[in-house]
């Protein structure tokens, strides 16, 4: 039985952690929203008001990239008023990327969406079970085995 749930777990997992699935959702939070942030440049900004300001090579393992390419995608936000750069106190050979308030709004408005659409996928469960879902999905990433 145990075996079995943890299947049903990681097969579920496969599909929500598929790359595929990662774009198509950015792809539909970020409609709309300036040809700078679309599905390539989305988890750059997502990472940063995530965990603050970092630099590029910093950056570039939490959203699952090389330096260059996260680099490349800083720039598209950079240009588009979105982040900015500034020197790095602990490095001054580096420079930190931050979020603009230009940026903080696009990622209150990203996560308007991402909320929206999780609480209509959620519309037809029986009450209760949301938000007994959100309790134990809470519990299974701070205590799991991702923990």
């Amino acid at each position: 039985m145990e075996n079995d749930t943890g299947t049903a777990i990681a097969e579920a997992l496969g599909v929500l952690l598929r790359r595929t699935t990662r774009v198509r959702l950015h792809r539909q939070l970020t409609e709309g929203l300036g040809p700078a942030l679309d599905e390539l440049t989305y988890p750059v900004l997502s990472a940063l008001a995530r965990t603050g300001p970092h630099s590029a090579a910093d950056l570039a393992p939490e959203i699952g990239l090389d330096r260059s390419g996260t680099t490349r995608r800083a720039s598209r936000l950079e240009e588009a008023g979105l982040i900015r750069r500034e020197p790095d106190p602990a490095d001054r050979r580096a420079h930190l990327l931050v979020l603009t308030p230009q940026g903080e709004q696009a990622v209150a408005e990203l996560r308007r969406r991402l909320t929206a659409r999780i609480t209509e996928g959620l519309a037809d469960w029986p009450p209760g079970e949301a938000e007994d879902f959100a309790r134990h999905l809470r519990r299974f990433t701070t205590e799991g085995p991702f923990a």
